[in-house]
């Protein structure tokens, strides 16, 4: 009876953790360039058996990984604001190391610096930061990354790619730091960039709302199931007590 309360105990984990990374993700359905949390639960069987030698499993807490599904791109029609299309990053250089980022919401500084809307710079492929003409004319981005100021080729934005499986960490600007060390994409026939457009949160707010329902049932659910074992449990003390 207590290894069904363990159980019990070890789902109820489980669900609150994704209720957790549901709240997450819709506090971010309108964050530019944001990739939903999704979390794969396995089923876990503890090395002990109970009194029938029955192997008991347990549910795992849940490992989290990023929905990589593109989001719908936004035009905007400034010519800073950046999408792309296809399965790549912009990498930006912060204080905590090489971030990569959906989010292509930048600005040039005074010094000609491009940086993030959170003033981090963005990096060519070469892992460099990007430095504009100040006084040249408003850049132009063709679909390779190339930026031109006046016709002429000032830099690149540098797209990377990163097994993401290996790990990763959120950080501010819809940004992540992976545990694989990122790479610059060479072979860019199935990656672009397009200028005057930013790529929505995938964020399916329906989905998550609906899953939200779920995962609040199955609490409840759950909850019930523990409250009538433990009913049941107290009934067998009680009555093998000699108290009835």
């Amino acid at each position: 009876m207590q290894s069904g309360l363990y159980v019990s105990l070890s789902s109820q984990m489980a669900l609150e953790k994704r209720l957790n990374t549901i709240a997450d993700n819709m506090a971010n359905v309108n964050t530019t360039g944001f990739r939903a949390t999704e979390v794969k639960f396995d089923e876990m069987v503890a090395n002990t058996k109970n009194k029938l030698n029955t192997k008991i499993a347990f549910v795992s807490q849940g490992n989290d990984y990023l929905n990589e599904g593109n989001g719908e791109l936004q035009h905007t029609g400034n010519m800073l604001d950046f999408a792309i299309k296809g399965d790549a990053w912009f990498s930006l250089e912060t204080p905590a190391g090489q971030v990569l980022t959906r989010d292509g919401r930048f600005t040039i500084k005074d010094t000609g610096e491009l940086v993030s809307i959170r003033g981090y710079p963005v990096l060519d492929a070469g892992g460099a930061p990007i430095q504009l003409n100040t006084k040249g004319g408003e850049p132009a981005v063709g679909t390779d990354g190339i930026i031109y100021q006046d016709k002429r080729q000032v830099a690149s934005l540098g797209l990377f790619e990163a097994d993401i499986s290996k790990g990763y960490l959120r950080y501010e600007n819809s940004g992540i730091m992976t545990t694989d060390q990122p790479r610059a994409v060479v072979d860019r026939f199935n990656v672009g960039v397009e200028q005057g457009y930013l790529e929505n949160s995938n964020v399916n707010a329906m989905r998550e709302i609906t899953q939200l329902i779920e995962v609040n049932r199955a609490f409840e659910s759950v909850s019930s199931l523990m409250r009538d074992s433990e009913d049941s449990f107290k009934e067998a003390v009680q009555t093998l007590g000699g108290s009835r």
